[in-house]
């Protein structure tokens, strides 16, 4: 991997251009999604063989229960008990996302009732490519189990036999989902948005994916809903005085993993702290063929606050606070998908074990999105209740309103009801 050194008072601006922007797939993605809509299950069937080289038969999108059921038993027992330990966690931190009905009495007498409703229907989008990924069917489909989603849908490409991964059906099993489908790209979520002979539409899609994915995602919001746009993965360490270089260095490296475009930075005061990272980068990458990403960005900061703030303006999508004057600072980031504070905690348990969701705003998008949620899956409702004395009292100033705004008809509903 190499490593680039930027000097104090590099903009967030200049790092994130390490990034290059994404090959505009507008165009090809919208054939795609409008042959779905035309054709259905044959057109699934069709691009499936076209972009993942899997055959699938007339009935083959969607996965048995069954064959769901079986692939639990053949999970390696390390790999169950770490699935099982990741589904209790994101369930109790799920659990303590919901919240109960507010009441406001206002001061006319009439109440505004705030109320949540989950949507009747989801889907997790879960992606292939480099590797299988059964955490992402976790963090999407406990998260909308507790939301109270009364159906979800699993679908992840097919390998080149035309199968789904083990590893994946083995977490829908654990995760009580038993409607998966054989499915990738942006087909998978056209199918989804717009519905086929075999795959009921859904309300709400949420999972992360590559560039085809996310640019479908994009094209059919509106028609449902979805958690965000995803890019490459992100990770910016700040680095103070008394931070483990090396520690740092891997969890770099960590991150690298998932994408050659992975955006892995780390920033600090001091540069002998750097050094020892950006040596460390260079040595233990050398060892770890799966590193993908192939820049690690070095970033000097003036001073621990300047540190923490060039972060918080890059708004990543982990964030990992480590050395003591860095770690006090803390309370003071707002933009960042997720934020990992002192030396034990690791990105890494984020992605699994930690409770924490994963699927988490990229790109900068963190300065106005957060992590994948119950609210994700559910919807704010206000229900009004105004006796007939609210109703006198807020007539006069409602209808003047209305009449300003050019709507008698809307003055003249209120003014009835004051009669």
């Amino acid at each position: 991997m190499r490593v680039r050194r930027f000097p104090a008072g590099t903009r967030a601006d200049e790092i994130r251009a390490l990034t290059p922007p994404p090959r505009d797939v507008e165009a090809e993605v919208r054939a795609v999604v409008d042959e779905v809509r035309a054709g259905g299950d044959s057109a699934v069937r069709a691009l499936t063989e076209r972009f993942d080289h899997a055959e699938l038969g007339p009935e083959g999108l969607a996965v048995a229960p069954s064959e769901v059921d079986a692939a639990v038993a053949t999970l390696e027992p390390g790999a169950l008990s770490g699935l099982r330990l990741a589904i209790e966690n994101v369930r109790t931190v799920a659990r303590a996302q919901l919240r109960a009905p507010v009441t406001v009495t206002l001061p006319a007498g009439h109440q505004v009732e705030i109320v949540e409703s989950p949507v009747r229907r989801a889907a997790a989008y879960v992606p292939g490519g480099r590797a299988a990924y059964p955490s992402t069917v976790v963090m999407c489909a406990v998260t909308a189990r507790v939301a109270g989603v009364d159906e979800l849908a699993v679908c992840a490409p097919p390998g080149p036999e035309g199968r789904a991964h083990p590893a994946i059906l083995a977490a829908c099993g654990l995760c009580g989902v038993t409607e998966v489908y054989r499915m990738g790209g942006a087909q998978a979520i056209a199918a989804l948005a717009y519905g086929t002979e075999s795959v009921k539409p859904v309300d709400v899609i949420v999972g992360p994916g590559n560039r085809w994915v996310t640019e479908a995602k994009r094209q059919v919001a509106g028609v449902v809903g979805i958690d965000g746009l995803a890019g490459p993965s992100e990770l910016v360490v700040v680095a103070g005085s008394g931070a483990d270089a090396d520690l740092v260095a891997l969890d770099l490296l960590a991150q690298a993993e998932h994408g050659a475009d992975s955006l892995v930075v780390a920033v600090s005061p001091d540069r002998g702290i750097l050094d020892r990272i950006g040596a460390g980068v260079e040595l233990l990458s050398s060892e770890r063929p799966s590193v993908a990403a192939e820049t690690c960005a070095l970033v000097e900061a003036r001073d621990a606050r300047g540190a923490v703030r060039l972060a918080d303006e890059l708004a990543p999508e982990h964030l990992q606070l480590m050395g003591s004057e860095v770690e006090t600072l803390a309370s003071s980031v707002r933009s960042a998908g997720a934020l990992f504070v002192g030396r034990a905690s690791g990105t890494a348990f984020g992605d699994y074990v930690a409770g924490s969701n994963h699927v988490l705003p990229t790109g900068g998008a963190a300065r106005f999105a957060g992590a994948l949620s119950v609210s994700t899956f559910r919807r704010r409702m206000a229900r009004i209740s105004l006796p007939e004395g609210a109703a006198a009292q807020l007539s006069g100033p409602g209808a003047a309103l209305a009449r300003a705004e050019g709507f008698p008809v809307h003055a003249e509903s209120m003014e009835r009801r004051s009669a």
